[in-house]
């Protein structure tokens, strides 16, 4: 199945809704009409391709599958969904695209996750497919690609999953701690976008170096 949102058919041009220019219609992709925050989000990164000379040769193949808030503490998150084969041009930009859409959004912070598809394993009884299940497809690998989009390009140096005696667990995912000045005011909204996007409960934590 489709990990949050149906899978992308064609482009396709919606009625004009308020203050959304045709170019930045063309920046969604899906097959049902976007909503208001989905058309911004895609005005938003229209406005970037047409003034920024340094993000325009990438912004130029760059469009997005989804877009939806978040609630975080108080405060909003800007998640947004671009296809998998897509995701290198982002990552070459990504921390500059990152910044200039929070300005865009009022200093909400913006996370951006590649989609991609879970097949679910056959159940018992169910015929077995010809072409066997790819790793990358299973719900552990997308959750952990997940994963790795939300902090990215911070990377992840280790993980450890906490059973608790109710039977609930808690992952705790280790980020470098070089970053740490750069990402700790971030880990929540991080911890909130995964659960909501997973249901999985997770708690970032820098590791303390060791001073030699």
């Amino acid at each position: 199945r489709e990990l949050r949102g149906p899978k992308p058919r064609s482009r396709r041009r919606w009625p004009l809704r308020q203050a959304v220019s045709m170019s930045a219609q063309m920046k969604i992709v899906k097959a049902t009409e976007p909503d208001q925050f989905e058309l911004d989000v895609a005005q938003a990164i229209c406005d970037l391709e047409a003034n920024s000379n340094d993000l325009k040769a990438e912004l130029r193949e760059l469009y997005i599958v989804a877009a939806k808030e978040v609630d975080v503490t108080g405060r909003k998150a800007v998640v947004i969904f671009v296809p998998f084969k897509l995701l290198k041009v982002v990552r070459k930009i990504q921390s500059r695209l990152v910044r200039e859409l929070e300005k865009k959004f009022s200093g909400k912070h913006v996370v951006i996750i590649g989609q991609r598809r879970i097949m679910r394993k056959p159940s018992a009884g169910q015929r077995q497919p010809k072409q066997k299940r790819p790793r990358s497809r299973t719900l552990t690998a997308v959750h952990e690609a997940i994963l790795e989009d939300l902090v990215h390009p911070t990377e992840i140096v280790g993980k450890h999953t906490r059973y608790r005696l109710d039977g609930s667990k808690m992952i705790k995912v280790y980020l470098d701690p070089k970053e740490a000045a750069n990402v700790e005011y971030k880990v929540d909204t991080y911890a909130t976008v995964y659960k909501k996007l997973t249901g999985k409960e997770v708690k970032f934590e820098f590791p303390v170096q060791e001073s030699h």
